[in-house]
């Protein structure tokens, strides 16, 4: 019989939420509980919310994912143990990734990889994990956590994003399948976990970079589930040019889609473009733990759109490339892995610090 224990590990308690009166995205909250109703009628009007959201602000809640706080309290001391000192820094080394040769984050990122603005290297630290735990090997420390650690990529991919891809295949008025098909858990793909560790930085790099801690971006994959956690610094940037901040809310998860679900869905479901600032006052000396998941498609899929979906024949189809060029899923996420925060970017707009890189012949745009 398995054991009903886990092991013992430090308890991670967050920082309090900001008492700053910030300028919040007004995202939608959707309840994902609805998603398995029997009436279509009830998934079809939420299919209909995600599919707005989607395409208004880009970026939505989800609420009733099934895993209680507690669970998700547990998943955030876990992640802590990567960048605690239960891991030294020789033992990184060994597991740091080779992201730029590689085109994958499987492992470390180091602080100081990515170089934001103005000669300043980032102050992030990652750790990336596989959705099988077990293709790699891992610290010690992490090693006997293994087990909670598959649970809550099989809990992501199966209870979050199967539901999400599912409404966004109905938002195209294609068979409810036709995403989930695309996104198989055994499949050879880069799906993956992502603990996050952004670090206060010096008064002198927050000057240089302007409190820009990432620059304004979209997501490689088609979407993107993150736990919601109380130290504010994600914005959103609203199509009326202003950044927005997301607000926490408890075990809530923040979903937002990216370039691959563009491509596949012929420019429906556009990403939205969004950085991490330096925290308001009061968190500002406080680290900030996130806990992510990455979706992208299986390998081989290519990234063409969607043409029998009779959503697209009445709007039209954007493509970013033509059809006959389009990369497989494989080949554009390692090609933006590789470049992201390697590359010299070319300014094109002083006013907003708009710079550019082009990749697969694809314009990818940063944003400061």
């Amino acid at each position: 019989m398995p054991s009903l224990t886990v092991p013992q590990i430090p308890h991670y308690t967050p920082p309090p939420r900001t008492k700053e009166e910030l300028h919040w995205a007004d995202l939608a909250i959707i309840d994902l509980a609805k998603a398995q109703d029997p009436d279509p009628v009830v998934r079809s009007e939420l299919a209909r919310q995600v599919a707005e959201a989607s395409k208004t602000q880009g970026f939505f809640y989800v609420v009733n994912h099934g895993w209680s706080a507690a669970q998700v309290e547990r998943m955030f001391d876990i992640a802590d143990v990567v960048f605690s000192p239960a891991v030294d820094a020789e033992e990184k080394k060994v597991y740091t990734a080779n992201i730029k040769q590689t085109g994958s984050y499987q492992g470390y990122k180091p602080r100081q990889y990515w170089h934001i603005d103005n000669g300043v290297q980032d102050q992030v630290e990652t750790y990336s994990i596989h959705r099988d735990v077990t293709m790699r090997q891992h610290p010690q420390a992490l090693r006997p956590l293994l087990p909670e650690i598959g649970a809550l990529a099989r809990h992501t991919h199966f209870d979050v994003l199967h539901p999400v891809l599912r409404l966004l295949a109905l938002g195209l008025e294609l068979p409810e399948d036709s995403l989930v098909k695309l996104h198989g858990f055994e499949a050879p793909g880069a799906s993956h976990l992502r603990f996050m560790k952004y670090h206060p930085r010096s008064p002198e790099d927050e000057l240089k970079t302007k409190n820009v801690w990432l620059k304004g971006h979209t997501d490689i994959g088609t979407v993107t589930v993150l736990y919601s956690q109380p130290v504010s610094a994600l914005q959103i940037l609203g199509k009326d040019g202003t950044w927005r901040w997301i607000k926490h809310i408890e075990n809530a998860i923040v979903i937002n889609t990216g370039d691959s679900m563009e491509f596949l869905s012929g420019g429906f479901y556009q990403p939205t473009i969004h950085r991490v600032v330096q925290p308001p006052a009061d968190q500002q000396n406080h680290t900030r733990l996130g806990l992510f998941y990455f979706a992208l498609a299986d390998f081989e899929v290519r990234l063409v759109p969607f043409e029998e979906s009779p959503m697209l024949k009445r709007v039209g189809i954007t493509r970013r490339f033509e059809d006959k060029d389009a990369p497989t899923q494989e080949e554009w996420g390692r090609a933006r892995t590789s470049a992201y925060g390697k590359t010299q970017l070319k300014a094109t707009s002083e006013e907003r610090k708009v710079e550019e890189e082009v990749i697969g012949g694809v314009i990818v745009r940063h944003y400061s």
